[in-house]
């Protein structure tokens, strides 16, 4: 099995979708502009996406409120100072940057709708 995407119900799609291509690299596979506008966002390997809709027929988390380590969507970076520096000018806020023992960096941050982003430079990358 393959994962084609992992969804998220945001009050704000369109804004969402706008500050994750501008800010965060993502390329718009498929957006929808009338409700439940439906968008679907790949990464840089075009081999992973996210999908950012407005459903009112189902809850939509209170992101912002809810501890990072519940649902956080983490990202490879080459250098995490680099992206929190810039994240940090585009409106995100820091919530914590750890470097683990074995070298590993974790930068923890929220998006300004308040979803937990995090940016892994891995000491031994678990990726290809």
């Amino acid at each position: 099995m393959k994962i084609e995407h992992i969804a998220f119900n945001v009050k704000h799609p369109l804004e969402v979708s706008d500050w994750y291509e501008e800010h965060l690299g993502m390329k718009v596979v498929k957006k929808m502009t009338t409700s439940p506008y439906m968008i679907f966002l790949s990464d840089d390997s075009g081999k992973a996406m996210i999908e950012l809709y407005n459903n009112p027929a189902a809850e939509i988390l209170d992101y912002a409120n809810q501890d990072p380590l519940m649902v956080h969507l983490a990202f490879v970076s080459e250098n995490p100072e680099e992206e929190k520096e810039r994240l940090q000018k585009a409106g995100a806020v820091l919530v914590s940057d750890d470097t683990l023992d074995d070298g590993t960096r974790l930068l923890m941050m929220r998006d300004p709708w308040g979803l937990a982003i995090q940016f892994c430079k891995r000491a031994n990358p678990m990726l290809k």
